[in-house]
C-alpha cells in the first residue's frame, strides 16, 4: 500500500500511531498465525537457517530465495552441500558442533547421527506437532518414520516409495537396430553393444554401456538387485531376518556386476566416481544407460541436448528378473529435518523453526517449492501446471529443482496443484507413470521403524565391511569364499548381535 500525503498538511501524532499500526498488521499478515498462537514470537529474529544437500549444479537464484523469503516472514540462510560430499560435511559438522538450526538428514545417514540425538544435540519435536496443523497432519502419515526411541525428532522430507529404473539413450537403440531390454539379459546386451558397436557412429571405441558411481545404495547396485529378486535390507521368514547379502539373490547381483566390469561394459572406475562425473558420461555422450532415479532424467536429457541435440532418452522401470518384477522401497522417506539445541537454545526458538516449517506446507509457499513463480516457471491451465514453452520448463528444471529438498511433504500434500499433461514434457510424463508402478511392485524392508543398539554403536565399521567386501567381490580381488569370509566377519563384529536386536524388536513390537 502506497500513501500519497500532501507536504503542506500536518500529520498529527495520531496519524502517526495510526500508519504505524497499519503496516505492522500488513508486516504481521505475511506470517500464517496457527489457531494456538504459535506463531513466531513478536520479539524473535524470524530467521532460520538450513543445512541441504544440492543434488543438481546450481542452487536456487537469490530471487526465489527471496520470495519464499517475503512470502513467510524469515530471513532464510541456506547452506547447500554437493550431495556427493554431504554425509562428510554433515558429520564434520556435527563433531564441530557448528551445526545450523535445522539439519537434512539423509535415510543413509541416519543411524550414524543416532548416538548426537541420543546426546541430547537435537530437539524432540513430538510434544509440539499438535499445535501446527500442516505438521500434525503430517505425523498421522508417517510418524514411525520420525521416531527415535519412541521420541519423535525429526520432519521427514516425503518422497514417492520408489524412483528407481533406467534412463537409455534411446537414439543410440535406434542407430544399432536395438529394442528397449525388458529382461537382465537384454539389458546386458544392450550395454555391450553400446559399448562395442559405435552407437554414437563416430567411428571411435569411447563409449561405455553403464555409467555408475560410488554408491552401492542409489546407484545402480540396489536397483539391480531388486532386479535378480534380492530382499530389500533383510529377509524376514518365520520371525527370522537374513541380512540382504547373505542371500543369493545378493551374490547373483555382484556376479552380475562384476561381468559388467571384467568385459569394461561399466566405468571401470565406478568405485571411485562421484554422481556429478557419472552425469557427465551421460550427458557427453560417453555412456548410454544411467541406473537410478529415473527423475534425473528430464534434466540429463536436457543438459544432453546442449552437447548433442538429436540425443534422446527412453526411461524403464521394469526389467525382468529371475523372481519376476520388484523394486526396492524407501518407505516414503527421502530423508529428515533435525533441529539443534546449540542453535535454538529456548522452546520459542524452536517453536518459530517449526512454524516456518509448517507454513512452508500451505498452498502458495509449497507450490513455491515444488514449482516456482507462476508465470516465470509455469502457467496455470484449467487449474493445473503446464509450461508455455520449452525455455519455461528449463528455467523450472534449473531454478526450482534444487528446492525440492526443502519441501517437506509433496506425495501427500493436497495442496499442492495437479500438472496438466498437456504442454507438459513427454518424458516426465512417462517418468511420472513409470514411479506411480513402482508402487506396485515395491520390496519393503521389513525392519523400517526398529533399531539396534549394536548397530547404532557399530554401524560405520560393519557397513565397511559389507560394502568393501562386494567392491572386492566386484573387481575380481576376492571370490565367492572370500566373501563368505567377510560375511562371517560382519557376524563377528557385531552381526549377530544386530540380527538378534532386530528379531526381538519384531516378537516384542518395540522399535
Amino acid at each position: 500500500m502506497k500513501l500519497i500525503l500532501n507536504k503542506r498538511v500536518w500529520i498529527p501524532a495520531l496519524a502517526v500511531l495510526l500508519v504505524a499500526a497499519l503496516a505492522a498488521a500488513i508486516a504481521a499478515s505475511l506470517i500464517r498465525k496457527p489457531a494456538d498462537g504459535t506463531a513466531p514470537s513478536d520479539n524473535a529474529v524470524r530467521q532460520i537457517s538450513i543445512m541441504l544437500p544440492l543434488h543438481q549444479s546450481t542452487p536456487p537464484p537469490d530471487s526465489l530465495i527471496r520470495e519464499i523469503q517475503t512470502r513467510t516472514g524469515y530471513k532464510l540462510d541456506i547452506k547447500w552441500i554437493p550431495d556427493e560430499v554431504y554425509s562428510n560435511r554433515l558429520m564434520n559438522n556435527l563433531e564441530s558442533k557448528e551445526t545450523s538450526q535445522a539439519v537434512f538428514v539423509k535415510p543413509t545417514d541416519l543411524t550414524a547421527i543416532k548416538n548426537a540425538i541420543r546426546s541430547d544435540m537435537f530437539w524432540n519435536i513430538g510434544p509440539y506437532l499438535d499445535h501446527y496443523p500442516n505438521l500434525r497432519a503430517l505425523e498421522r502419515f508417517s510418524a514411525k518414520l520420525m521416531t527415535i526411541d519412541g521420541k519423535i525428532y525429526g520432519l521427514y522430507n516425503e518422497r514417492p516409495e520408489s524412483r528407481q529404473g533406467v534412463i537409455i539413450r534411446k537414439d543410440w537403440l535406434n542407430a544399432l537396430g536395438l529394442t528397449e531390454p525388458k529382461t537382465l539379459d537384454e539389458l546386458y546386451r544392450v550395454l555391450k553393444a553400446f559399448t562395442e558397436q559405435d552407437p554414437d557412429g563416430n567411428g571411435k571405441a569411447d563409449t561405455v554401456g553403464l555409467t555408475d558411481r560410488n554408491d552401492l545404495y542409489y546407484g545402480a547396485f540396489k536397483t539391480l538387485s531388486s532386479y535378480f529378486g534380492t530382499p530389500n535390507g533383510w529377509a524376514l521368514s518365520d520371525g527370522k531376518l537374513t541380512p540382504e547379502f547373505a542371500t543369493p539373490e545378493y551374490m547373483n547381483t555382484m556376479n552380475y556386476m562384476k561381468k559388467l566390469y571384467t568385459e569394461q561394459l561399466v566405468n571401470t572406475d565406478f568405485p571411485v566416481t562421484s554422481k556429478a562425473v557419472q552425469r557427465y558420461r551421460m550427458i557427453t555422450g560417453k555412456a548410454g544407460v544411467y541406473i537410478g532415479s529415473l527423475a534425473d532424467a528430464p534434466r540429463l536429457l536436457e543438459e544432453t541436448r546442449q552437447v548433442n541435440p538429436q540425443a534422446d532418452f527412453a526411461v524403464l522401470n521394469r526389467i525382468e528378473g529371475p523372481k519376476g518384477y520388484g523394486i526396492w522401497s524407501m518407505s516414503g522417506n527421502g530423508g529428515m529435518f533435525f533441529f539443534s539445541k546449540k542453535n535454538l537454545r529456548t522452546e520459542q526458538q524452536l517453536r518459530d523453526v517449526l512454524a516456518f516449517f509448517d507454513r512452508t506446507m500451505d498452498p502458495d509457499i509449497s507450490n513455491l517449492l515444488f514449482y516456482g513463480i507462476e508465470n516465470i516457471h509455469y502457467i496455470l491451465k484449467d487449474g493445473k501446471v503446464s509450461y508455455k514453452d520449452n525455455a519455461m520448463y528449463s528455467l523450472a528444471g534449473t531454478e526450482v529443482l534444487p528446492l525440492s529438498s526443502l519441501l517437506v511433504s509433496s506425495v501427500t500434500n493436497p495442496h499442492l496443484y495437479k500438472r496438466n499433461p498437456e504442454g507438459t514434457d513427454p518424458l516426465l510424463v512417462e517418468v511420472n507413470r513409470l514411479i506411480d508402478d513402482n508402487a506396485t511392485m515395491l520390496i519393503q524392508n521389513p525392519t523400517v521403524g526398529l533399531s539396534s543398539n549394536t548397530y547404532d554403536a557399530r554401524n560405520v565399521e560393519l557397513d565397511f565391511i559389507i560394502n568393501n567386501a562386494t567392491y572386492n567381490f566386484i573387481l575380481g580381488k576376492i571370490d565367492e569364499a572370500g566373501f563368505r569370509e567377510e560375511v562371517n566377519n560382519w557376524m563377528e563384529k557385531g552381526g549377530a548381535a544386530v540380527i538378534q536386536e532386530l528379531e526381538e524388536a519384531l516378537r516384542t513390537g518395540k522399535p
